[in-house]
This record gives structure tokens, C-alpha cells and sequence, in this order.
């Protein structure tokens, strides 16, 4: 346990952070599963730049790796041109 009280407010933060982080990537997980799971290629295509938009800016605050991102819109778009 911390002793400090700077180490204490570190604690807090992290949490307050991971708790955050943790909402923002569940979101992010939702979306993709809701894209992933509709047939409409119009409907999808309405959908992919939210979802491009929402990837990228959890990966420029690395809540996701940006590697993962990049796959992760290469896989959407991929799937996008074979329907």
C-alpha cells in the first residue's frame, strides 16, 4: 500500500483513468459488433466513418494500440468490399 500521499493520488487517478478507458474501449467493442453484424452494405457504409472516427481517437489517446486500429479498419473496410 502507498505511504505517500502523492503515490495515494496516483492510485485514484489510475482508477478514475481505467474506469474511463474501460468504458470508451467497451463502447468502441459494441460498435464493431453491431457493424460486423449487419448484411445492408448501405447500411454499414453509413455506419464505418463513425466507427473509423471513434478507432482513431482511442488510438491517438492509446487506449488502443494504433496497430490495432489500423487492423481493425482494414478488416471493416475489407469486409466492406466483399459484400
Amino acid at each position: 500500500m502507498a505511504h505517500h500521499k502523492s503515490a495515494k493520488k496516483r492510485i485514484r487517478q489510475g482508477e478514475k483513468r481505467r474506469v474511463h478507458n474501460k468504458y470508451y474501449a467497451k463502447t468502441m467493442r459494441n460498435a464493431l459488433r453491431e457493424v460486423r453484424a449487419s448484411e445492408d452494405k448501405s447500411e454499414i457504409q453509413a455506419q464505418l466513418p463513425k466507427l473509423v472516427s471513434m478507432i482513431d481517437r482511442l488510438a491517438k489517446k492509446n487506449i488502443i494500440h494504433w496497430k490495432k486500429a489500423a487492423n481493425l479498419k482494414s478488416k471493416l473496410s475489407r469486409n466492406l468490399n466483399k459484400m
